[in-house]
């Protein structure tokens, strides 16, 4: 209630002009229908229309959704909006092949203008002046998080699949990724950047990544009783939520049935620590699947680790700006070309044998970690977030 008591604070009640409603269904792309609008008079749904590519956010797609969210916080009748996916997914993540392709064409323009645009719409959902609802069913990864999580509501469901799997393709997890995940319990949050392992909707809720939880088959009514609201009160979309949610709590399967573990072993100060940890738990099925991982992987995670470490003392526009110039710093190639490789190996050519550089943790240097870090040149124009206008809740 925290986030719900804030925004109380920041607007007024929206005086409600009509009597009536009027449905429409407004397709907000010409050239590809990226974005369709839903609502009525007092609401609007935005829902992600590229099912085939399990709603994959790139650069139209996003700034599309940028300027419908700003005409509905300027619209006075316009009380709440709500966000989802089509298909089996939320948003799968940022377009990845999109972006490995401008990398590799030369095209960084693009590639910046990608980032850009995403990472400064997750400050506006971060900072929206009226209630905001993600109806997160089906997978729900990487930019989806980014693009849902900062705002007020996030109901998850039986087929919510969340993942912040960057690190597996020799990223960082981005899009505001290391400002919700340092905030989580203990040290679930390195966990979850370092792995890139998978949480259902029941443990969303359970961390508190999640705000409510349904099954999936009643989001149609959940829909349709958000859509009878007359209002721009949190409290009073929140009782909506609560009556048609379900109280659950994680198997004895989940992670959070073992977060003692996650803390003894992720609450160290270094990539090498950690991995020393992990060896300790090899009875446990689940970690030697981690270590194994490790031994693969790790050398990515020097930076994706100190990225969370940072963040838990960062405010959410100061974890953005962080994160564009570490990606930056990853698209140029400059310090290592890992970014490509790995969607490459994963993505594109699917051999799932990706050629690091450097191949070991022992070859990371320290200074290699401290270049993503570094700041930009005064030649490059940072990521410009409006907060003088626009500050953080929380």
């Amino acid at each position: 209630m925290q986030r719900a008591r804030s925004l109380l604070t920041r607007f007024n009640p929206i005086a409600y002009r009509y009597r009536y409603r009027f449905q429409s269904r407004t397709l907000c792309s010409s050239n590809e229908e990226v974005v369709v609008v839903e609502g009525n008079g007092y609401s609007r749904m935005a829902i992600l229309n590229r099912p085939t590519a399990l709603n994959a956010l790139n650069t139209s797609m996003v700034a599309t959704l940028s300027k419908l969210y700003r005409s509905w916080e300027d619209n006075p009748d316009v009380g709440f909006v709500t966000i989802k996916g089509s298909g089996r997914a939320f948003a799968a993540g940022g377009d990845i092949v999109a972006i490995y392709h401008f990398i590799n064409r030369a095209n960084m323009e693009a590639c910046k203008e990608f980032f850009r645009t995403i990472y400064r719409f997750i400050y506006v959902i971060g900072t929206y002046m009226k209630p905001h609802i993600a109806l997160l069913n089906g997978i729900t990864m990487g930019g989806g998080a980014g693009i849902s999580i900062p705002g007020t509501f996030r109901v998850a469901t039986d087929k919510t699949i969340f993942a912040t799997p960057e690190v597996l393709i020799g990223f960082h997890p981005d899009a505001g990724a290391s400002f919700y995940l340092s905030h989580l319990p203990g040290h679930l949050g390195e966990y979850l950047a370092l792995t890139g392992e998978k949480l259902n909707g029941v443990e969303m809720v359970t961390c508190g990544l999640a705000t409510h939880y349904s099954l999936s088959a009643r989001l149609p009514l959940i829909e349709e009783q958000l859509g009878k609201l007359v209002t721009d009160d949190p409290s009073v979309i929140e009782t909506t939520l609560e009556q048609y949610g379900d109280l659950v709590q994680p198997d004895s399967s989940s992670v959070l049935q073992r977060i003692e573990i996650v803390d003894k072993c992720f609450c160290h100060d270094t990539v090498e620590e950690i991995v020393d940890s992990l060896v300790s738990f090899t009875s446990s099925v689940k970690f030697k699947y981690l270590q194994h991982s490790f031994m693969l992987e790790f050398h990515f995670f020097c930076f994706s680790l100190r990225s969370i470490r940072e963040g838990r003392f960062q405010t959410l526009d100061q974890c953005l700006s962080r994160e564009y110039h570490m990606t930056l710093q990853a698209t140029s190639k400059q310090i290592s070309g890992d970014f490509c490789e790995g969607i490459r190996a994963r993505v594109v050519d699917k051999d799932f044998a990706p050629k690091w550089d450097p191949p070991t943790l022992e070859k990371v240097s320290q200074d290699m970690v401290d270049q993503y870090f570094s700041p930009l040149s005064e030649f490059e124009p940072g990521l410009g977030l409006p907060t003088k206008v626009r500050e953080a809740f929380l």
